[in-house]
């Protein structure tokens, strides 16, 4: 079995090297934040969680510093941290695979499954959003060590592991729960069939969650719990949902059947409502819908390695509709869903029926990886927006001008200023930090702002002390003609010039602080 791990993994390889060699994804705010934490924990910083909020522990920033350690502070390492950490999760999908069916034949079909994805798991396992890599590889061991455990019910050593991982999970990014509460529900199922010794080994279990969770047990110790369990409910995002419980839910259903489902399909890219290798869509949609019933019908039989998998997609199904993360429809939270479906697609075409017609069996397979793999060449090549985790168009910035505008900064001697969460971070990194722009200004239309946008606090010392700043906007004429008007207001004179996406102004007569400008109120209407 361990070729076809190895193999599976080596094809997933060679796809991300295409795609980035094409230059597919754009480098994006969230993923300049973790950059940054690899670069300040390089120069010695510890930060627990991903700057600014505490919900993705920022393991990932850990391993992008051995990354840039190893290779260099650029942005394809954190591409090749990503993509050897989905190879990982490829192998062991390719392991449960296996270990669940029993078949060589499913093993196979999985991990081809898994190494050509949806342009939704390519995505997200590429483009560092700050643990999304982590959570796929904690989740695959996971599960399986539940099933080792059910093997070797009083091992101490696999309890141990079992709560390290669970930790691990917890702290790198909450997303895990979706699989360590079904695994963690049939770990107590065998050790209630085997109570001799249950309590050493639930003893070595908590432990191991301690070990592996201490940077957020750390945390909630000098923080507090409650930001802790705020932040991983979804506070962020609580507002954005109807008021009403029933309404929020119903939402959060439309969100799951109509945009969640056809995005785990690949049926469409994430960040917009277009259709994906139309020609196939059909096809690919129908072997999903077989590989749901193998699903549903393996976790009624009673096997566990079944319900576990299916455990998983029940529980995100459940947390996305009853938590505040169901209002984004956009993918990102149904990456998890990769396991089952490649599993039991691996199942479907091991079943009786498929054995029978083996031709047949292996064309709707290659139906599907052909349809994958349309559908991410499709999506590379339409640049802009490229692969792109900006679901939101008004954030989908033309990154290729960043050199342009990067040089252009440091010839006028613009070094600090303001601008959006979308500019700011990305401008950093690039620039070894030599430009330090602060997000203070709105990029939504209806100039809606939030303060969580400012990330990170020493950079809005050092803009607050600069005796000279200047604006950077992006696709946002109303928010252009505000500053205009407000310059002219406080008598300040201004250039301004257009680099791509970015709009800049500046060479002011004199520094303009954004609380001076009224930026925070709703946009005049037309």
């Amino acid at each position: 079995m361990w070729w076809v791990a190895a193999g599976a993994a080596a094809l997933s390889l060679g796809l991300k090297v295409v795609l980035i060699g094409l230059n597919a994804f754009p480098f994006n705010a969230d993923e300049a934040v973790v950059a940054l934490m690899g670069r300040h924990i390089l120069q010695g910083a510890r930060p627990a969680f991903f700057y600014g909020q505490a919900y993705m522990g920022s393991l990932d920033a850990v391993l992008v510093s051995a990354g840039f350690a190893l290779f260099g502070q650029k942005v394809v390492v954190i591409r090749l941290i990503q993509s050897l950490l989905f190879a990982v999760t490829v192998a062991t999908t390719v392991a449960l695979a296996g270990r669940v069916t029993r078949s060589r034949r499913a093993a196979l079909a999985a991990g081809l499954l898994m190494a050509i994805p949806t342009v939704n798991v390519t995505l997200y396992t590429t483009v560092s959003l700050g643990g999304y890599g982590e959570a796929l590889v904690i989740g695959n061991l996971l599960l399986l060590t539940s099933l080792w455990i059910a093997d070797r019910p009083r091992s101490i050593a696999r309890h141990l592991l079992w709560g390290g991982l669970a930790g691990l999970g917890l702290w790198a990014f909450a997303l895990t729960l979706v699989y360590a509460v079904p695994a963690g529900l049939a770990v107590l199922w065998v050790g209630w069939k085997n109570r001799n010794g249950l309590a050493v080994r639930m003893l070595a279990l908590t432990a191991g969650f301690v070990l592996g969770a201490a940077p957020w047990l750390a945390w909630a110790a000098g923080n507090g719990l409650g930001p802790l369990l705020a932040e991983a409910g979804g506070a962020a995002i609580a507002g954005a949902s109807p008021a009403g419980w029933l309404e929020s839910i119903g939402q959060h259903l439309v969100n799951l059947l109509l945009f969640g489902s056809t995005a785990a399909m690949g049926l469409r890219p994430p960040w917009e409502i277009r259709w994906l290798a139309p020609w196939l869509a059909p096809l690919a949609a129908a072997f999903w819908l077989g590989a749901l019933v193998v699903m549903l019908r393996g976790a009624a039989r009673g096997r566990m390695g079944e319900r576990l998998l299916a455990g998983v997609a029940g529980a995100l199904a459940l947390g996305f509709v009853l938590t505040p993360f169901g209002v984004d429809g956009s993918g990102r939270y149904f990456v998890p869903l990769a396991t089952p479906m490649a599993v039991f697609g691996g199942a479907l075409v091991a079943a009786p029926a498929a054995k029978a017609r083996p031709g047949l069996a292996w064309g709707a397979v290659g139906a599907v990886l052909a349809f994958n793999l349309w559908g991410n060449l499709e999506a590379a090549l339409r640049n802009p927006p490229g692969i792109t985790t900006q679901f939101d168009a008004v954030t989908q910035v033309d990154h290729r001008y960043d050199a342009d505008l990067i040089e252009f900064l440091r010839s006028e001697g613009e070094p600090r200023g303001y601008t959006n969460y979308w500019v700011a971070y990305p401008l950093a990194f690039l620039s070894d930090e030599t430009l330090i722009y602060v997000p203070r200004l709105p990029y939504h239309q209806d100039f809606r702002y939030t303060p969580r946008d400012d990330r990170y606090p020493p950079y809005s010392e050092v803009v607050t002390q600069a005796e000279r700043v200047a604006y950077i906007t992006t696709r946002h004429p109303a928010l252009d003609d505000r500053l205009r008007e407000g310059f002219i207001e406080l008598g300040v004179s201004f250039r301004e010039i257009a680099i791509g996406d970015y709009h800049v102004f500046y060479g002011l007569s004199r520094a303009v602080r954004p609380n001076l400008l009224s930026l925070d109120s709703e946009a005049p209407q037309p």
